[in-house]
């Protein structure tokens, strides 16, 4: 659950995805065409970052999309300028709960939302119209086709932020890159390729005029349902084992998560960023970790 913004406080909602304002504009448009459900990431404001309500909407969207037979598959897309920034763990703090309530907390919702993707049973594509971060990354490359805009770049910013690679990345990104391209982008150097960059590295599918982002998804998805091909995880018999791989990084996220070389990362960000009070957090939590870390499972 790599968050481009991270919150200041050691909580996190207990309603987790459950969590919606009232009143509030919808972050997910949906269109559908031919068969094809278009999920538009429709908050721009926050850069189409996955808050709790954006995250909930998915998931049900991709659960009713599911049962419908009148959709064969889905595209997924953004608001320009960014198609999203990742996981916004700030937007779901709401109040503190115990260390070790948090970290279950953090392993039981990262392995949801990465199994979300792995277990859709019909065709997914995604239509990336701008800066993709971390898990909007992550999670793309787990379906079944990548078109880029021209304006796209890629960036997991695991190691900066003092994490651990999420959604299979520590295995499949060596397996469509080649070892040299996942530890470009997984590893301290941080590679944030631009589209055509991605394409050549294998990321993505296909690279198009930005105006024609829309109609190439389309004609991706439309193709490949009039050609009846499975789902590219499926046929390579790689489902199970990727569920077990986004099991494992759960865990050793929801540990980096509450480990003293995050709260080194996240105190010199915002030492960077002149927040001192956010800086001093991190500080303080890193020195009492020895006292509260007890608490935390082995």
């Amino acid at each position: 659950m790599a968050a481009s913004r991270l919150s200041g406080r050691l909580a996190v909602s207990r309603s987790g995805l459950r969590a919606l304002s009232s009143g509030a504009a919808d972050p997910l448009r949906v269109e559908v065409s031919n068969g094809i459900k278009t999920l538009i990431y429709d908050d721009a404001r926050r850069l189409n970052a996955w808050t709790a309500k954006l995250m909930h909407r998915l998931r049900d969207e991709l659960r009713t999309a599911r049962a419908d037979d009148g959709v064969s598959a889905i595209v997924l897309t953004g608001t320009d300028p960014y198609y999203c920034a990742g996981v916004d763990l700030g937007a779901m703090v709401s109040k503190p709960m115990w260390p070790s309530a948090l970290h279950a907390l953090l392993v039981s919702q990262n392995t949801a939302l990465f199994d979300m993707f792995l277990t859709f049973p019909k065709p997914l594509f995604v239509a990336v119209n701008g800066p993709a971060i971390g898990a909007s990354v992550t999670s793309a490359t787990l379906g079944d086709g990548i078109v880029a805009s021209e304006k796209a770049t890629f960036h997991t910013p695991f190691h900066a932020l003092g994490i651990v690679p999420e959604g299979c990345s520590s295995v499949h990104f060596a397996r469509i890159m080649g070892e040299r391209g996942a530890k470009r982008m997984l590893g301290p150097e941080g590679w944030k390729p631009t589209a055509s960059e991605a394409l050549a590295a294998g990321l993505v599918d296909e690279v198009v005029e930005h105006a024609k982002l829309r109609a190439a998804a389309q004609a991706m998805a439309e193709g490949w349902v009039a050609a009846k091909k499975p789902k590219k995880l499926v046929a390579a018999g790689l489902v199970d084992e990727y569920r077990l791989v986004n099991a494992r990084e759960s865990k050793a996220l929801a540990d980096a998560f509450l480990s003293p070389s995050f709260f080194d990362a996240q105190a010199r960000m915002a030492t960077s960023k002149g927040k001192a009070s956010r800086a001093a957090f991190f500080t303080a939590a890193k020195l009492t970790r020895p006292i509260w870390g007890m608490s935390l499972p082995r």
